[in-house]
């Protein structure tokens, strides 16, 4: 005896809201989860580093964050599927030509897929890590955040150069700051015509904070001298410059050697 359109109805409409619930609960899970592992981290950094985990820690943890809350929305949208007979139908018919769906999701989805492998090697290898003062095609910046499929670098500029994993796991990388943190920055200041350079150089070479200092430029308008000096992670090198060109300016126009205001 045939079901009545009433009840084939209820029944496909129970379905979708199994389905719509599936979902929604996995989100819910995995963002739980993820919270309570970002707690975590927090927790521990607290209790072993100090309050801040190291660079390796740091990329390490929200990989294993973000590849958890795939997974749990991944099972989330299967069982969701499973509640929907026409879809239920689809994927069986799809599966049981295999072959082709292998060669078809191969080809729709090699760049996702060779992104998220590469960013699972970058995690585990650590060529770069947040916080590294990097070097990409000729572009410097710091690393912001390894995802599963791109990489995030704040240029000095301020801009972000987003860049897939695959292209950073294929092509060479200058990280500035793998095996010191420290970052060199150099400062220059102007000096007029006629300034006695051998003082300026001696006053900035006296400063505590100065490795080097020497003439990077002569022009009709005055001597450009240019001084290294060293700040203690990437994100300070903007201050550091700031605050040593304020100092050096100020040095030499107390002794004489400089006109021009510190900015």
């Amino acid at each position: 005896m045939p079901r009545p359109e009433f009840y084939t109805a209820a029944v496909e409409t129970s379905d979708w809201i199994s389905a719509v619930a599936a979902i929604v609960i996995a989100v819910a899970v995995a963002e739980l989860i993820d919270r309570a592992l970002s707690r975590r981290g927090q927790r521990l950094s607290r209790a072993v580093a100090g309050g801040e985990l190291s660079p390796v820690a740091t990329t390490r943890l929200r990989l294993v964050r973000r590849l958890i809350f795939a997974v749990i929305v991944l099972i989330g949208v299967a069982v969701a599927v499973s509640f929907l007979d026409p879809v239920k139908q689809l994927a069986t018919g799809l599966l049981a030509s295999s072959a082709v769906l292998g060669i078809v999701v191969g080809f729709a989805a090699r760049q996702t897929l060779a992104n998220a492998i590469a960013g699972i090697l970058l995690a585990i290898s650590q060529p770069i890590r947040i916080g590294d003062l990097v070097t990409f095609e000729d572009e410097t910046g710091e690393v912001e955040d390894v995802q599963l499929t791109y990489t995030y670098i704040r240029l000095d500029d301020g801009r972000r150069l987003v860049v897939p994993n695959e292209r950073l796991a294929a092509s060479s990388i200058q990280n500035h700051t793998m095996v010191d943190p420290r970052v060199r920055v150099e400062v220059s200041v102007w000096l007029p015509p006629g300034a006695d350079l051998d003082r300026a150089l001696e006053l900035i070479a006296d400063d505590v904070e100065a490795i080097d200092a020497s003439v990077a430029e002569v022009d009709k308008e005055g001597v450009r001298v240019s001084a290294t000096a060293w700040a203690a992670t990437a994100r300070e090198r903007g201050r550091v410059a700031t605050e040593l060109r304020q100092r050096w300016l100020r040095l030499l126009r107390e002794h004489g050697l400089s006109s021009v205001e510190a900015s």
